[in-house]
């Protein structure tokens, strides 16, 4: 776990993508500064201009790992999708109930602004590096930090692209107040993050010694996904002829991944603790010391760095605090047979964030249930009463017990939602830091941007899109041989409405995709229908009476774009 995000002297600098250029007309505010930073003087060196960099491997970092435990990102990490929802105990940030969701809401506003923040981070190191009088080692380190900069632009494209639509491309650092931006649409969007991952591709390396930097394969996995998802826009359109090409290039782009040789599932014990009896190789992807390409793990392409010594030392944000919001409260949900915050019941959970019944069960009901993935040791459900007076003290307590242990439904219902089985993601059962003073909270463990798990996914579904189900089911095959499932799908499994391809996604990336991403980019009503099935409370079905397939434009973006006007997307005009 090496940290590359140390905190350097270069902060002064930052402030030019939110302050460059700002003026004031008042004379008593006038100055004559000896020193005013513009891109053009705040750059001397290619290490300042690389810390820009850093700034946006940090901001992304954040973003995933929520170490503010910030409601918004715990949306941009899918809650209020079909595969995860709110606590009892927090139903104030409930994000399914649509009588509270309109384009007024902050969530919104606030990821759509962080993303173009990352957007002006992309933009000025890209400025910068041009500059004349910065000088490089050599034209190769100069090329990588422009495919690096690209490579964050293209990221927070696709993700406005994905969430949003169309949206105005912005290509360089803002120097006076704008009013007037455009839109563009989806697939002019799409086709920019692309043409800029093209560019990155030709100048990141194959792989890196510093753990978190990105290489050619993250840019390639993100186009497969671009590819894939324009195709998805461009049928909508009907254009099928240039949606099936682009198809044809996300498998292309997912096939250099996955068949190159760099990157391979993992199907056999590694790591640092692949001598325990315990355990399997799925288990094993998430230990500490375990998630890096870098440790030898052949599926990891990309992955976010975080390090206990660097929390400890200056940087509290390095630390995954998933035992503490994603975990659940048995010990106030089960309170008579299961207490405390220890290992034996998943760490110091509050459930900020839960998984849906379907997540829990559904996806493992009948011939599914047999699945390395949903093993004891990796999806934990077997917690012995730790309660002297429990008639189950020292004894699996049922889940019957668990989930309706009361006479009273509303009781059971509100239990259950802070009930739940416990992923090896989210928890384990060898804590750092508790010498320290560290109370299971955090696990001090690298994360996945991406696993090659997921580039398969991507490729079954373009096959599949493409009219080879049968090419489709193979992949997805393939992470099933590995989990050791019982059952193997066929042709015949790959449903028009993609739900294999959704629950095979839920099975293997369970607290590792964006799901908000997956469902807005597949179209139709394909995010709206899973909702209003799979939400854990009743108020996303009464009040989700509308279709839509885009999140909205925030209102404020469109009210302070006062000299164009910025169209709102459908179904959000209420």
């Amino acid at each position: 776990m090496r940290n590359i995000l140390s905190k350097k002297s270069f902060w002064g600098l930052m402030l030019l993508i939110n302050m460059i250029g700002c003026k004031s007309s008042d004379d008593f505010l006038k100055e004559n500064p000896n020193t005013f930073y513009t891109v053009d003087n705040a750059f001397s060196t290619s290490a300042q201009v690389d810390q820009v960099l850093v700034g946006a491997y940090s901001q992304v970092r954040d973003l995933w790992a929520n170490p503010g435990e910030d409601g918004w990102i715990f949306v941009l990490r899918g809650n209020g999708t079909d595969m995860y929802d709110v606590a009892s105990i927090r139903k104030s940030a409930t994000f399914n109930n649509y009588g509270l969701i309109n384009a007024d809401n902050s969530t919104f506003y606030n990821i759509y602004s962080t993303y173009y923040q990352l957007i002006a981070k992309a933009n000025l190191a890209l400025e910068a590096a041009q500059l004349p009088h910065i000088s490089f080692s050599s034209e190769a380190e100069k090329a990588n930090i422009i495919a690096q900069a690209k490579f964050f632009r293209a990221y927070g494209y696709r993700n406005l692209a994905e969430l949003f639509g169309g949206v105005s491309i912005v290509t360089t650092v803002s120097k006076v107040p704008q009013y007037d931006f455009k839109r563009s649409t989806r697939v002019e969007t799409y086709q920019f993050a692309i043409d800029d991952l093209l560019a990155a591709e030709k100048d990141l390396p194959e792989t890196s010694v510093s753990g978190g930097r990105v290489v050619k394969g993250a840019a390639q996995h993100y186009l497969a996904e671009l590819y894939l998802a324009m195709g998805t826009q461009l049928a909508a359109d009907g254009k099928t002829s240039e949606a099936q090409a682009a198809f044809a290039q996300s498998v292309t782009y997912a096939s250099k991944v996955i068949d190159n040789g760099a990157y391979a599932l993992m199907k056999t014990r590694f790591g640092a603790r692949s001598t325990e009896a315990q355990g399997n190789v799925y288990w094993d992807l998430f230990q500490e010391n375990n998630v890096n390409y870098q440790n030898g793990n052949k599926e990891s392409i990309w992955a976010l760095q975080v390090d206990y010594a660097a929390y400890r030392a200056e940087d509290g944000k390095s630390k995954l605090p998933y035992s503490r919001t994603y975990g659940a409260v048995f010990r106030d949900g089960a309170k008579d047979h299961l207490t405390g915050t220890l290992e034996d019941v998943g760490g110091r959970g509050i459930a900020q964030m839960i998984p849906t019944m379907y997540v829990r069960d559904e996806i493992y009901a009948d011939k599914y249930a047999g699945d390395m993935r949903n093993s004891e040791i990796v999806f934990r459900r077997v917690f012995n009463g730790n309660v002297k007076t429990s008639p189950y003290f020292g004894k699996p307590v049922p889940w019957e017990v668990l989930y309706n242990g009361s006479p009273d439904a509303t009781t059971n219902l509100n239990n259950r939602s802070i009930v739940y089985p416990i992923s090896c993601k989210i928890a384990t059962d060898k804590y750092t830091g508790l010498a320290d003073g560290e109370n299971m909270s955090n696990l001090f463990r690298d994360d996945y941007f991406i696993r090659l798990s997921e580039t398969i996914l991507l490729r079954a579904e373009a096959k599949q899109r493409s009219g080879d189900k049968a090419g489709a089911a193979a992949d997805v095959n393939l992470l099933r041989a590995r989990a050791n499932a019982t059952y193997m799908v066929s042709a015949a499994d790959m449903d028009d409405k993609f739900n294999l391809i959704l629950d095979e996604r839920a099975r293997e990336l369970v607290y590792e995709e964006a799901r908000w991403n997956t469902l807005l980019r597949m179209g139709g009503n394909i995010a709206v229908e899973r909702i209003r099935k799979y939400a854990y409370w009743p108020e996303a079905k009464a009040t989700l009476t509308f279709d839509y397939n885009l999140w909205p434009i925030p209102q404020t973006i469109i009210d302070t774009n006062k000299d164009v006007v910025l169209e709102q997307n459908p179904g959000w005009k209420r």
